[in-house]
């Protein structure tokens, strides 16, 4: 299985996160928040710092962080959001800079909740409890 932890309180995460599950034709991703009792879990499991900003995915028991978990989800997903696994080919101290910069500013353009939102029924089963 492969598991996409994120900001549970993040605006931009959430859309990311909904976006993404729209584009899982093959069923291949689930996700935690970091602040839910299953992504801390699967932080503890996996020794990753809970203060790490960065999506983060685990897939096939390997943990990609920041631009190489963007490239890698990008593998798993159809349509045009594809075309990101082609950031590869950028150095990966560029690709973390943008990454870095989105990460740092995100609250302040998109906005953060108070609580983590609990996904809608059609998308229970994406979501690891």
């Amino acid at each position: 299985m492969n598991i996409v932890l994120f900001d549970g309180v993040c605006n931009l995460c959430n859309t990311t996160v909904a976006f993404l599950i729209k584009h899982d034709k093959q069923d291949q991703l689930r996700f935690a928040a970091q602040q839910s009792d299953a992504g801390k879990n699967l932080l503890l499991k996996y020794k990753i710092d809970s203060n790490f900003k960065s999506v983060i995915l685990i897939k096939e028991g390997e943990v990609f962080y920041k631009s190489d978990a963007v490239i890698e989800i990008s593998k798993l997903i159809t349509g045009w959001p594809k075309m990101f696994q082609h950031l590869s080919f950028v150095k990966p101290n560029y690709r973390n800079w943008a990454y870095n910069w989105i990460a740092e500013n995100r609250y302040k353009v998109f906005g953060k909740k108070e609580f983590c939102a609990l996904p809608n029924q059609e998308w229970i089963g994406k979501f690891i409890t």
